[in-house]
């Protein structure tokens, strides 16, 4: 298969650090050209599921300004400007939680919207995670930590409790990577 080719973007909403939005020529392998291709360019993040020492799993109960219930999420953020993906997933665990862990696992990172961009997701597993501090997050929405046993977040995972889709699908891949390394 062929890639498309950009042949010019152009800047047309800029707001802060977290939203651009620009306009793409592109041109399709067949040589069609498309002259209003969008693409929403926002920070790459990371999403941690953290399993402690104790074998519970930590996560977030929150609310999101763009999430209508409350939702159960694993540890997440923004990568800062030249920061690894690994340096930003130590740096939110310990910020929200107070918790670090042992033992890293990249799971891999995704494209979060195939056609218009909107940052890419770096997915962690890691383990044998101990509170070391308490938390100090910036955050603006409030938090609640908990610490799941495996039946209780599968019970959540059936519950619908995971809102937000790279969360749910980092939880489902950390289960993936917990039982076939067994």
């Amino acid at each position: 298969m062929k890639p498309w080719k950009t042949l010019s973007k152009k800047i047309i909403l800029k707001t802060n650090k977290f939203l651009t939005v620009e306009n793409h020529v592109v041109e399709l392998p067949d040589g069609k050209i498309i002259s209003d291709w969008q693409t929403i360019i926002t920070p790459d993040f990371i999403s941690v599921v953290v399993l402690t020492k104790q074998n519970k799993f930590l996560l977030i109960r929150q609310k999101k300004y763009a999430v209508k219930d409350i939702s159960l999420a694993p540890i997440g953020g923004y990568i800062e400007p030249g920061e690894a993906p690994i340096d930003a997933a130590k740096r939110e665990l310990l910020e929200e939680t107070g918790y670090a862990a042992e033992e890293w696992i990249s799971l891999g990172d995704y494209v979060i919207d195939s056609n218009r961009g909107c940052g890419n997701a770096n997915f962690f597993l890691a383990t044998k995670a101990e509170k070391i501090s308490e938390p100090n997050n910036d955050d603006l929405e409030e938090q609640e930590i908990l610490l799941l046993t495996r039946k209780e977040l599968e019970k959540a995972i059936s519950n619908n409790d995971f809102k937000v889709v790279p969360w749910l699908t980092n939880i489902l891949l950390s289960l993936r990577y917990l039982d076939n390394s067994k």
